[in-house]
């Protein structure tokens, strides 16, 4: 059984600059969470908690999913107020009682939030697989986005751990 976790989906990730291939990316995070569901896995939502008067202050617009997400009653939302989701969450707590096979990482922002969560599922034993065509951010000053996510995919699979990451394309998981 899998889980999928979506890290920071939300409307604030409007704002800023455009965010590379965000259209694809909502395509195929909601085509894996189709599979993972019609497989008996979890779909877990990881919504970012800002500031106030930042883009995702709990309660405003910006911190909301974005609607373009198909979700389930049956999906779990995970709130952070960290880059990382392990961190002050309760989301080891939820993976722990369900016992996962694999974590499956999405979301936005690659080099921030995804890195952090692949970085402590990892850090606490969980088979991770990034889904390395499901997961955004915008271009950096120094770095385009793809150079960011090319170097990411290079560092999450050189990571000592004792469970390797292992990157897989939407199509390469999805029946």
């Amino acid at each position: 059984m899998d889980a999928l976790l979506i890290v920071d989906m939300q409307v604030g990730l409007r704002s800023g600059d455009p965010k590379h291939d965000l259209p694809g990316v909502i395509d195929r995070i909601n085509r894996l969470a189709a599979s993972v569901r019609a497989q008996s896995g979890m779909v877990i939502f990881i919504q970012h908690c800002g500031d106030a008067g930042d883009d995702f202050e709990p309660q405003s617009p910006g911190w909301a999913l974005l609607p373009e997400l198909i979700r389930d009653p049956a999906d779990g939302v995970v709130q952070k107020s960290m880059n990382d989701p392990f961190a002050g969450a309760e989301l080891q707590a939820r993976l722990g009682r369900i016992a996962p096979d694999r974590v499956l990482v999405t979301g936005w922002a690659t080099d921030l939030c995804v890195d952090a969560t692949v970085r402590s599922a990892v850090s606490n034993q969980h088979n991770v697989v990034v889904v390395t065509d499901a997961h955004t951010l915008s271009n950096r000053p120094h770095l385009d986005a793809v150079s960011v996510m090319r170097h990411h995919h290079w560092v999450w699979c050189n990571l000592i751990s004792q469970k390797p990451v292992r990157l897989a394309a939407t199509d390469e998981l999805v029946p």
